[in-house]
C-alpha cells in the first residue's frame, strides 16, 4: 500500500532538484533557507556523494542550511575564505513579474541577502503559489530589528503607512529571535508600489538591520507547477 505523495511536496522536490542540477564541479554555492531549498541541498549532496560532481563548497545562509549541508555531506566555507560565490540557490515567499522578492518567512533574510547578492547567479526556487502580481499581496514584509530599537522602529514603520507586528515564536514563549540575536517585525502594507524605494527607506530607519525586499538581485526563477498530475518546471 503506497501513500499518496503530496503534490506540493513533489513540486518542491522537483524544483529543488532542477536547481541542484545547475551546480557544476568546483563551484562555491550559496545555500539558502526554507523547505524548497532544503530539497536542493539534499540533491546537491546526492550528486556530490555519488561522484557526479566534485570539489564544491557551500556557504550557508542560516543554522538550518548549515545543519542540512553537514547532514548531506556538503563541505562548508565562509565569506572570509572566498573571493566570490558562483551560484546561490534560495527560496522566496513572494515573486513578482520583475523577479523582485519578499523573503524572510524563516527569519533568515539578512544572511540570505548578503549571500544571494554576492552570487554571480542567484537562482530562486519556488512553487507556483509564490508567484504574485504585486509584492505584499499575500505575505507580510519581514524586518529584522535590534531589540533595543523595536518600539521606535515600529513607530517609524507606522508613519510609512505600514502595520507592524512583532513575530512571536511557535512552541516557544516570546518573540522569534534571529540567528543574529535580533527580533523580526512583520509589516502589512496596503500596496508596495515601489519596492526599491521602500527597501531603502526601511533600511534607513535606525535600528533596522535588514528587510525582506530583494530588488534587482534575482537572475533566474524556477517555478514548480502541477499540470495534469505531472510536475512541470518553468523558468522566469
Amino acid at each position: 500500500m503506497s501513500a499518496e505523495i503530496d503534490p506540493i511536496k513533489l513540486m518542491k522536490q522537483e524544483v529543488g532538484k532542477a536547481a541542484a542540477k545547475r551546480v557544476q564541479s568546483g563551484m562555491i554555492v550559496g545555500l539558502g533557507t526554507g523547505s524548497t531549498t532544503a530539497y536542493a541541498i539534499e540533491f546537491l549532496g546526492d550528486r556530490l556523494n555519488s561522484g557526479e560532481i566534485k570539489d564544491i563548497v557551500g556557504i550557508p545562509t542560516s543554522f538550518q542550511a548549515e545543519v542540512l549541508a553537514k547532514q548531506y555531506g556538503i563541505p562548508l566555507t565562509t565569506l572570509d575564505a572566498v573571493d566570490h560565490i558562483d551560484v546561490a540557490i534560495d527560496g522566496a515567499d513572494e515573486v513578482d513579474p520583475q523577479k523582485n522578492l519578499i523573503k524572510g518567512g524563516g527569519a533568515a533574510h539578512t544572511r540570505e541577502k548578503i549571500v544571494d547578492s554576492l552570487a554571480k547567479q542567484f537562482i530562486v526556487v519556488v512553487d507556483s503559489t509564490k508567484i504574485v502580481e504585486n509584492l505584499g499581496s499575500t505575505f507580510l514584509l519581514p524586518v529584522e530589528v535590534i531589540p533595543m530599537a523595536i518600539t521606535p522602529v515600529m513607530n517609524a514603520i507606522q508613519k510609512l503607512g505600514g502595520k507592524p507586528e512583532l513575530r512571536m515564536g511557535v512552541k516557544k514563549a516570546g518573540p522569534v529571535i534571529t540567528d543574529q540575536g535580533n527580533m523580526v517585525v512583520d509589516v502589512k502594507f496596503e500596496a508596495i508600489d515601489n519596492p526599491a524605494e521602500l527597501e531603502k527607506t526601511i533600511n534607513n530607519i535606525p535600528g533596522v538591520l535588514e528587510n525582506g525586499l530583494f530588488v534587482g538581485v534575482t537572475d533566474l526563477v524556477l517555478v514548480g507547477e502541477v499540470k495534469d498530475g505531472q510536475t512541470v518546471i518553468r523558468e522566469i
